[in-house]
């Protein structure tokens, strides 16, 4: 086994674990060379807070834990990043805001402390777009992340996609082999597709949103990334679980997903929905997807046309519900008991709160919040937010009656390529629908996956996207492990950073 700090940072989950249970390498030479790699990479500006010395500390205890001969987590010995959304003890979490910098959780969120517990070390905190609302990492307060690819023959900084941008950024440079990410409308599987890696959103419900910034409760779900399928199902398996903390958690047992892959898909029907091929998608895109239905056809499924008629309305039902869940939410930033306080001298209390958020929050995060504060107004209510229910309500239903006649969907995961920074701050619709095919699997709650497909002729990754029934994240999986193997997807960015 390689033991070079360049090859260890490329190696994957489950090479890190099985060489760490092995004796190949330890924890701490993995854990060195990761935040050696993480403190080269300024110019990315993936992390926020890099934490050196925690993934040391969590290395150090792994290396002593296997020298006793205790058994080791299905994590052990793994650096990973950690989305700046997850509260960490002791640690800043900010959601990528100045109204929570400086913010220093006394607790654990679920998810993390799930992920330390099977043996995962922290390299630091990932950079975001605020409050996880973004699609091309832009509107965090401590600036772009870049991604690490460039289109061939240009040296313009590209979009590493968003929210969760820093983390596929850091995966995609190979500063750690996975991270977290969360996904409310694509945030997952839009930057892993930007970034040639990939991301799994499970079912609404399988991860705890407890200690999570929240941004839209009825959306918001965590989730792994990372650059291949076996790790998503390793890390998933570490991350999910019933919460009582959390009352929108699924009580229910969590499956062997990585035990369980399988990519024969012989026997299984795979729908492609019809409604998908929209104006303006990028031909590379469509080619993507028609290359990708024969790959699964190849793994023994066959292919059936499914029908999702009420796609066109999901994404303006979308941006009507996540601002009016967001307004709700963010209400709770007001400069009284954490966070940023802006007092004004001889200011009263409503002076304090106007002058604290509107110093704390970003221009996107005030645009969708004063969208979802007219959306739940009194004489709007009825008109906007209920209508944006019921839409959501069809679209559940439009995936029910598909998967009566398939097992999982093919879709793309994004209608164009990564774009440089900077190019869509002044069209903020075209930025949104960016997000065009990851939505409705939101709105759904159901389990979705974007995995590398190939590259376009400027050599940037494209992804795909599979969407399973609820619960059956093991059929999302094995989808995307017969896209993966088939696809072949072994490109890198060159490094420039």
């Amino acid at each position: 086994m390689p033991t070079d700090a360049n090859s260890l940072t490329d190696l994957g989950v489950r090479e890190i674990r099985d060489g760490v249970a092995a004796g190949d390498f330890s924890a701490r030479e993995v854990a060195e060379a990761c935040n050696a790699a993480v403190a080269s990479a300024e110019a990315l500006n993936a992390f926020i807070v890099a934490t050196p010395e925690k993934a040391l500390e969590a290395a150090n205890a792994v290396d002593a834990a296997r020298a006793k001969g205790d058994a080791l987590g299905p994590m052990a010995g793994v650096p990973i990043g950690m989305k700046d959304l997850f509260a960490t003890k002791g640690v800043q979490t900010t959601a990528a805001s100045h109204i929570l910098e400086g913010f220093v959780p006394p607790y654990e969120s679920t998810v993390s402390q799930k992920l330390w517990d099977a043996g995962a070390a922290m390299l630091g905190k990932l950079n975001m777009d605020q409050f996880a609302m973004g699609s091309s990492n832009e509107t965090s307060y401590f600036g772009n992340v870049a991604s690490p690819w460039r289109k061939a023959g240009s040296n313009a900084a590209m979009s590493p996609g968003g929210s969760s941008g820093g983390t596929s950024a850091a995966i995609a440079a190979r500063l750690c082999p996975a991270a977290t990410g969360t996904d409310t409308g694509g945030s997952i599987r839009q930057p892993a597709a930007f970034t040639g890696i990939c991301g799994i959103k499970p079912t609404y419900g399988r991860c705890s949103r407890w200690g999570v910034v929240a941004f839209a409760s009825s959306l918001d779900q965590a989730g792994p990334m990372a650059r291949s399928v076996e790790d998503c199902a390793i890390m998933l398996g570490a991350m999910a679980g019933f919460d009582p903390k959390d009352s929108t958690s699924l009580d229910a047992s969590v499956p062997d997903w990585f035990g369980n892959l399988d990519a024969d898909l012989r026997g299984k029907r795979v729908g492609i929905p019809r409604e998908y091929r929209m104006d303006g998608t990028d031909q590379a895109i469509l080619d993507s997807w028609d290359m990708g239905a024969q790959w699964l056809r190849d793994a023994g499924a066959e292919i059936v046309e499914v029908s999702l008629p009420h796609t066109k309305y999901a994404l303006p039902a979308y941006y009507i519900v996540a601002p009016a869940e967001a307004s709700s939410n963010l209400a709770r930033y007001d400069g009284v008991r954490y966070g940023l306080r802006d007092l004004p001298e001889g200011a009263g209390l409503q002076d304090m709160y106007a002058a604290t958020r509107a110093d704390g929050f970003g221009d996107e995060v005030k645009r969708r919040i004063m969208l979802g504060t007219y959306v739940l107004s009194a004489g709007f209510y009825d008109a906007y937010y209920t209508q944006a229910q019921k839409i959501r309500t069809l679209v559940q239903r439009d995936f029910e009656a598909a998967f009566e006649a398939c097992d999982v969907i093919l879709a793309p995961t994004t209608p164009t390529a990564s774009f440089p920074l900077d190019s869509l701050n002044n069209d903020p619709l075209t930025m949104y629908l960016n997000d065009v095919f990851a939505v409705p699997a939101s709105l759904a709650g159901l389990p979705a996956m974007s995995v590398p497909a190939t590259l376009t002729a400027e050599g940037l990754p494209l992804g795909l996207q599979i969407v399973g029934p609820a619960m059956d994240e093991q059929g999302v999986l094995n989808a995307g492990l017969a896209i993966e193997q088939r696809a072949g997807f072994t490109a890198r960015p060159d490094r420039w950073w």
